[in-house]
């Protein structure tokens, strides 16, 4: 989403597209015990009013967040997403535009932090959305002691959220990611096809998505069920 122009884009555009059908709890594979629960409640307005979500790349953080953004606007919410490095510099400018958000969630806090201006624009927003009974929800690399902050007080707030850790996937977690988004698409993916597909393409999540969205074209086009002889021909042998 243009952080320059975040309000009008936000509610013009119909829910699918600004939260991916791909990217709800539902579609969330090895999440820690109580986690969905707990960010369903917080994005109903039924939980704490400020989650931070750490873990390393490709653990599925974007996704919770718009999984997150999803929930409340079928709640009747109002929502925001903003990946923080599209704002870095004028970090402000995209805060004040989602002033009223009734969830606010912020992703990839390492993008703002070193910079003083940036942090000071977080800080200010982050106590008037508490101080107004709004909702926040933060995801980093790193849990708030190890960011690079240079505002102590922001780092203070940040430590004030509840957290949840992620860690990465292994191959069975990266499986089941396979068979919820293929089930979500209407394709049917059996144990030989995803063992086939695990074993021969990038495994980061991304790039499995992406690889998702052309097999569902293709078999639409061929008529074919995603079998391995099918998937071979499309993916190719290496």
């Amino acid at each position: 989403m243009n952080a320059s122009t975040p309000a009008t884009a936000a509610v013009q555009l119909p829910l699918a597209l600004r939260f991916p059908p791909d990217q709800r709890f539902e579609t969330f594979a090895s999440a820690p015990a109580g986690a969905l629960a707990q960010l369903r409640a917080l994005a109903q307005g039924d939980a704490a009013d400020c989650v931070y979500v750490t873990g390393p790349a490709a653990t599925g953080k974007s996704h919770l967040l718009l999984a997150a953004c999803a929930e409340a606007e079928a709640a009747g919410r109002r929502t925001a997403y903003l990946p923080l490095a599209a704002a870095a510099g004028r970090l402000r400018d995209a805060l004040d535009a989602f002033e009223h958000a009734d969830l606010l969630a912020l992703d990839g806090l390492e993008a703002v932090a070193g910079d003083r201006e940036d942090e000071i624009a977080l800080f200010d927003a982050h106590n008037r959305a508490r101080d107004a009974g709004r909702t926040l929800l933060y995801a980093a690399r790193v849990a708030p002691d190890a960011l690079e902050l240079v505002l102590p007080d922001l780092r203070s707030r940040l430590s004030q959220c509840a957290r949840i850790a992620l860690e990465a996937l292994d191959d069975a977690g990266r499986a089941e990611v396979l068979r919820l988004r293929a089930l979500r698409r209407g394709l049917q993916l059996d144990d030989a096809a995803i063992d086939w597909l695990l074993k021969r393409v990038d495994r980061d999540l991304v790039s499995l998505t992406g690889l998702l969205d052309r097999l569902d074209r293709e078999s639409l086009a061929a008529q074919r069920r995603l079998t391995v002889p099918f998937l071979r021909r499309i993916v190719g042998p290496a």
